[in-house]
């Protein structure tokens, strides 16, 4: 085993190990909310119907104007906002439900990005390779801890992509078809890059707007997973930029190699924004 590759390793094994230690408490959380929610199971229609409002006013004002997976996802967020129905089903359900369609859509792109030859085959950057099978890994792993818990409440497992993102990322998809292998790589982690930051943000977002302490819980554990997710691919995406792919190892020699926005790029904000939060209703099951 070469050093990269030992490095690699160890890493991806704390990876793993932070996941485990976020899952944990996750669960917990999970398990406490389902019996602290059950005296609110009554199908309340028109406290449903104010939450629902209320968070996509929310939503709606920070949405406008932002650019979210390029134009044409900005126009589909605001539509999608605009013409949202009112709840049908409780509100912790709706917030479970839309982060595993927003799981189940990050795990679907990098299925796909996997049988790509520069992400997934043979002359591909190991890391960025062992990177997207791991992450699929932790997003498959969120989205059924957000199913679970949406069960137990009484409401539906949700096995369907955000439906506001499909056509976003079917479209990003379809471009890549006649990119170069340095266009599609950078094209790929611009993509995964957006999802990663759209779901960290939606749970940042709902940590602020769930009722029960537990439910925030549920939240902040999963998000600090999505915004290591989006570091790492902050790094790597100005790494393409900078078009130095081949900086983008774990050996110590690459280290006097790297510029200086390698060190800083991702880490750009104080605060995590919250302007691409998906709403909570987004992805429930209809």
């Amino acid at each position: 085993m070469t050093g990269d590759a030992r490095t690699l390793a160890e890493l991806l094994e704390e990876s793993q190990d932070l996941q485990a230690d976020a899952l944990r408490p996750t669960r917990d959380a999970l398990e406490e909310l389902v019996e602290t929610a059950r005296p609110d199971r009554d199908d309340d229609p028109t406290a449903n119907r104010s939450f629902h409002e209320a968070h996509t006013r929310a939503l709606a004002a920070s949405l406008t104007g932002a650019a979210v997976l390029g134009a044409a996802g900005g126009a589909l967020l605001v539509g999608a906002l605009a013409s949202a129905a009112a709840a049908s089903s409780p509100s912790d359900v709706q917030i479970l439900q839309t982060a595993a369609s927003i799981e189940n859509l990050a795990v679907a792109t990098y299925t796909t990005a996997l049988t790509l030859p520069y992400i997934g085959g043979s002359a591909a950057n190991p890391v960025i390779t062992k990177f997207a099978q791991v992450t699929m890994g932790q997003h498959a792993q969120h989205a059924d801890a957000f199913n679970a818990a949406a069960k137990s409440l009484g409401g539906k497992a949700q096995t369907k992509p955000d439906p506001a993102f499909v056509p976003v990322v079917d479209k990003a998809v379809a471009s890549l078809g006649s990119a170069t292998a340095a266009q599609g790589a950078l094209g790929v982690v611009g993509l995964a890059l957006e999802l990663e930051n759209v779901a960290a943000e939606t749970y940042v977002k709902d940590t602020t707007l769930a009722t029960h302490q537990n439910n925030k819980a549920l939240f902040a554990s999963i998000m600090g997973i999505e915004a290591q997710h989006v570091a790492v691919l902050t790094a790597v995406q100005a790494l393409l930029e900078a078009g130095a792919p081949q900086l983008i190892a774990l050996s110590p020699g690459t280290a006097a190699s790297l510029p200086a926005v390698a060190g800083s790029v991702a880490f750009p904000d104080a605060f995590y924004k919250t302007n691409d939060a998906a709403p909570a209703g987004q992805g429930a099951v209809k």
